[in-house]
């Protein structure tokens, strides 16, 4: 399984990514090993994710998630 995800760093922020483990990236980003992005906005926290049978079809909505302003991002993770 294939996922995208959107995290809230302690600063507010959201990220939005993609993996095949999710429990281990969120992990990763924690450990201060993830993204550039989120090394300096720790800790993070999982706030939504979206699970896709392929690679491709996950990076095509991380894509779309990333296009996406701050408020439709925050309505996207208060519909879950």
């Amino acid at each position: 399984m294939n996922y995208v995800y959107i995290l809230k760093c302690k600063d507010g922020s959201l990220y939005t990514g993609y993996t095949n483990n999710l429990e281990r990236r969120i992990k990763t980003h924690n450990n201060g090993k993830g993204a550039k992005y989120t090394r300096c906005r720790l800790p993070v926290e999982l706030v939504y994710y979206e699970s896709y049978e392929t690679k491709s079809d996950a990076m095509k909505r991380e894509y779309c998630i990333k296009q996406m302003s701050r408020e439709v991002k925050v309505k996207l993770i208060s519909n879950k």
